[in-house]
């Protein structure tokens, strides 16, 4: 008999400080598993990605309905948008604004990566991998390089981080030394070589973001880190580039 997770144990909330909490769904395996941000503003609320989708967030993640709340896609990977169609307020860059509105299943990831063997305890019934598809949901609001996400006593910048996928993005709040990262940059294995990756484009996001004054970053994937620890994965992957 296969194992598979109650809906109510399915996502984790942790608070991170800041007036940002942490929303992960802990069984899916590390490398997988998506970090889901959630920052408290004045007038509203942001959330930077959303899982995989497989278990509806507005249903068992009361935080994510309390208030009005904008959901922004730091890329869209399968792992990054699930419930995103659960949002009334969507944003995307530009670039990725396409596979929000028709995330197939070839240009989400979702084939080849979504298996059984990505968890280690299975979504509840009805869930079944083999026919996994994000829904659609298409953007409210096109991101582009500088633009403001504003929740009212709070600001973040939208910086274009292409390299990982084409429209990826970053979220800094210079007041804060905040970094959302995404997945362009993470303490973990930095993934360069899907299908629409470009080595060039990733390059320049990483010398872009080495010299942000980041207090906190808190990436798409893994534990956050500090702005030494920032400098010193950057510093070691330009350097293995460049002795390339």
């Amino acid at each position: 008999m296969t194992t598979r997770a109650r809906p109510e144990d399915w996502y984790r909330v942790r608070r991170k400080g800041d007036d940002v909490t942490l929303i992960d769904e802990p069984f899916i395996q590390e490398f997988y598993r998506c970090n889901v941000w959630h920052v408290r503003g004045r007038d509203r609320d942001m959330l930077v990605d959303s899982g995989m989708g497989v278990v509806s967030l507005r249903k068992w993640v009361p935080l994510v309905t309390e208030r009005a709340l904008t959901a922004v896609a730091s890329h869209t990977h399968f792992d990054h948008i699930g419930c995103h169609h659960e949002f009334d307020d969507r944003c995307v860059h530009r670039l990725e604004a396409e596979i929000l509105a028709d995330p197939t299943r070839a240009a989400t990831l979702a084939d080849p990566c979504v298996t059984d063997g990505i968890f280690d305890t299975l979504p509840p019934l009805p869930y079944a991998s083999a026919s996994y598809e994000v829904k659609s949901a298409p953007a409210t609001r096109l991101l582009e390089d500088g633009d403001m996400v504003d929740l009212g006593d709070r600001h973040f910048e939208v910086i274009h981080t292409p390299g990982h996928s084409p429209g990826g993005i970053a979220l800094w709040e210079a007041a804060t030394g905040i970094l959302f990262s995404g997945d362009i940059v993470y303490d973990g294995p930095l993934i360069e070589d899907i299908y629409h990756s470009d080595a060039a484009d990733y390059h320049r996001s990483m010398v872009r973001l080495h010299d942000l004054p980041v207090r906190v970053v808190h990436g798409g994937h893994f534990p956050s880190y500090d702005g030494a620890r920032h400098r010193q994965i950057i510093r070691a992957w330009l350097d293995e580039k460049e002795r390339a």
